[in-house]
């Protein structure tokens, strides 16, 4: 056999060639996580009593269960200030799609879940603690493709959230502030110290199109010092003058939050 011929230094190369483009993907994956998926449960309780009940579910009986299906950092808040309602949200970070499409099979084989929500699950219809639960689907920004956690958070330190919608017109406006997020202003409030926590593409959700995200402090006072660096922010000038990015929000929606005692964030 002639180990020289022209067709085996075809094959030679196109081994070589495929080992390649293995060895690049797998760097490139290394070098930029995949984007995450995040879900938001809105549960819409009346009465404060009614929030505890479901503080009490969420803590006992689902974290846990998504814990055990290898989902953490999951966020659960109260809304708090003037505005302040009884509602309970649940930040829930998944890691593919797969990962929520198969959540509510694996909750019904989990033992553990049914006995920790028994009681809860008992509850009469005509006392039920919530009336419905909102839901919002969205994908990562490519600028901060996984959540970020701060140590204040991680240590469970005093701190609060403000979760901000964006809508937009269009979808090609809600696309372009999505771009706008990426090229610099994720950066931007990551220097001012508002602590991004995720950026999400809001893809299903009754409010589209729009993209939410969430900042952190430690407090109200940090939080709102941190605002103010950002609006005279020398890039920040640049570019929210651009002309590509003029007119991509119609209404921003914003919500003060608390973590529960509970709450992995």
């Amino acid at each position: 056999m002639n180990l020289t011929s022209p067709r085996r230094h075809f094959v030679t190369g196109l081994l070589a060639a495929a080992a390649a483009l293995l060895l690049a993907g797998t760097n490139a994956t290394a070098a930029s996580p995949s984007q995450e998926f995040y879900e938001i449960r809105i549960y819409r309780c009346s009465t404060a009593e009614n929030q505890a009940i479901v503080v009490d579910f969420v803590e006992d009986a689902l974290l846990p269960a998504l814990n055990r299906q290898k989902i953490d950092r999951v966020g659960i808040f109260t809304p708090t200030g003037e505005k302040a309602d009884n509602s309970v949200y649940v930040l829930i970070p998944y890691a593919t799609l797969d990962a929520l499409g198969g959540l509510n099979a694996a909750l019904a084989a989990d033992a553990a879940y049914h006995e920790a929500a028994a009681e809860y699950f008992a509850i009469e219809k005509k006392a039920a603690p919530y009336s419905r639960i909102e839901s919002r689907l969205m994908k990562a920004f490519a600028g901060i493709p996984v959540l970020e956690q701060p140590a204040y958070s991680k240590e469970k330190k005093p701190r609060l959230f403000e979760l901000r919608t964006y809508e937009s017109h269009n979808a090609h406006m809600a696309q372009l502030k999505v771009e706008m997020f990426n090229k610099g202003e994720i950066d931007i409030m990551r220097e001012v110290g508002l602590g991004p926590i995720f950026f999400g593409e809001t893809l299903i959700s009754n409010d589209v199109p729009n993209l939410t995200y969430m900042l952190s402090a430690e407090n109200d006072e940090a939080h709102k010092t941190h605002w103010k660096g950002f609006g005279p922010h020398p890039e920040w000038q640049k570019l929210k003058k651009m002309a590509r990015y003029k007119g991509t929000v119609s209404k921003i929606i914003s919500t003060m939050l608390a973590p529960t005692e509970g709450s992995q964030l």
